[in-house]
């Protein structure tokens, strides 16, 4: 089946699994290569390694949103672009986001090597964190280039249809951290140094496959110098659309941030309980992720072209299929729960907690996969403003304040339990958001 088919003349329920599936696959895979750290961190049976990870996770979610940036934005574009014919600003586009990924890269690399000290204190390190932490970081700065490049790269090829591509990418780059963790980590007994390092290296391998899509594969899209033309007014339309996305993660990392404080106030066997049962979630976050984001050129292609029932059809048959995954993932996750917070780590009072907040985190899984394709869609028709306020909402509005007031009157249960009520929340308000959009849709 070839891009164009997909796009405009395959049925439905075919077209999203045809994008979906190696999506979600990709998706499946990084979720294996993000939980290898901890998981195998954690046989190192030292819990403050655990909590080193944890709270080196908000620089991880930056690099996530400036990659997040450039890849929705940029995805969003070029499919509307080759949706309308035009070729030449796809070109444009996926040049300009290949020279913006490096140059974001190596200054977020002076930013956390040089400001180290400070990073380390507004991320909540103590005396028994400080230096496993900082030792992580040091190695996840040096390569925060190939992270932003590949990370905007898997959504970027996605865009003109090459979903298998960006899952090979995917999917080779996250199997070598996973295979070179338990050497490093465990093996040359490198600790959280060695998780980083395997971090560093599987994103390297990311970044070649994707460079090397560009002379393996016959594409629309281009990363030549002379196709980097970027205009005052793309770069805005690009930026525009994916800084909703980047703000996602920069709301998530103020979030974690400021949950990770709250709990240390409680234990840092909390910080290490919120850090496995974050890492156990985000198999069925990611999972319903890459149903929303695989959806997203099919959304953007058709709204271009002006095809409003196909939109609308793949709409709701991505909402339904989204219930039904994200129940069957929920479901899964509350049978296995204990065991699976007990296979990261065997300390008592950190599998206590884990297996706590896992069970608050999953009281939204059945219906999360809406708020991904919701705000996707937004995204993918162009609409900067909802798509900024959507965005907004679950992990800004509704998330922090909740962190706060419901600490303040149930303690540590209003803590865990704030994700799920702002997830309810935002799921509906993004639908509202969407079948308005459509219904006023020409």
């Amino acid at each position: 089946m070839d891009k164009k088919e997909i796009f405009e003349k395959a049925p439905v329920h075919k077209a999203v699994i045809n994008m979906a599936l190696p999506t979600i696959l990709s998706m499946i895979v990084i979720i294996l290569y993000n939980m290898a750290d901890t998981f195998f961190v954690g046989q190192t049976h030292n819990s403050l390694y655990v909590s080193a990870v944890s709270l080196a996770s908000p620089v991880f979610l930056i690099f996530t949103a400036i990659s997040g940036m450039f890849g929705a934005g940029g995805s969003s574009v070029i499919s509307r672009a080759l949706g309308t014919g035009e070729k030449e600003k796809a070109k444009k586009v996926s040049a300009f986001i290949c020279y913006a990924a490096i140059l974001c890269g190596i200054i977020m690399s002076a930013v956390v090597l040089f400001g180290m000290d400070f990073i380390l204190r507004i991320l909540g390190t103590d005396e028994n964190t400080y230096e496993y932490t900082k030792g992580y970081l040091t190695w996840i700065g040096i390569g925060a280039t190939f992270s932003i490049f590949s990370g905007s790269f898997s959504n970027i090829i996605r865009s003109e249809g090459a979903s298998k591509d960006s899952m090979i990418g995917n999917i080779t780059g996250s199997v070598t951290n996973i295979i070179l963790d338990p050497i490093m980590i465990l093996a040359l007994n490198m600790g959280v140094v060695g998780a980083a390092i395997a971090t560093v290296i599987g994103n390297m391998v990311a970044c070649i496959i994707y460079a090397s899509y560009f002379f393996r594969k016959e594409t629309a899209l281009s990363i030549k110098l002379k196709d980097f033309r970027p205009t005052p007014r793309l770069i805005w339309e690009i930026v525009s659309i994916g800084l909703p996305s980047s703000m996602v993660s920069i709301l998530a990392t103020t979030s974690n941030v400021l949950l990770n404080r709250i709990l240390v106030s409680y234990s840092n066997a909390a910080v290490a309980g919120m850090g496995v049962a974050m890492k156990i979630n985000t198999v069925a976050v990611y999972i319903q992720l890459g149903l929303g984001t695989g959806v997203q050129p099919l959304i953007g292609y058709n709204y271009g072209a002006g095809n409003k029932k196909r939109l609308s059809d793949i709409f709701k048959f991505s909402s339904v299929a989204a219930v039904v995954l994200g129940t069957v993932l929920t479901a899964v996750m509350m049978v296995l729960r204990a065991p699976l917070v007990h296979a990261f780590i065997d300390d008592p009072e950190v599998v206590a907690y884990g297996t706590k907040i896992l069970v608050a985190l999953q009281m939204a899984g059945p219906i999360l996969g809406l708020m991904f394709i919701g705000t996707n869609m937004i995204q993918a028709m162009g609409k900067v403003a909802a798509s900024f306020a959507l965005n907004l909402l679950r992990q800004g509005i509704f998330l922090i304040p909740l962190i706060f007031i419901l600490n303040y009157f149930f303690g540590l249960d209003g803590v865990i339990y704030s994700n799920a009520i702002a997830d309810y929340a935002a799921v509906i308000v993004s639908y509202v958001v969407c079948i308005t959009y459509v219904r006023k849709m020409k």
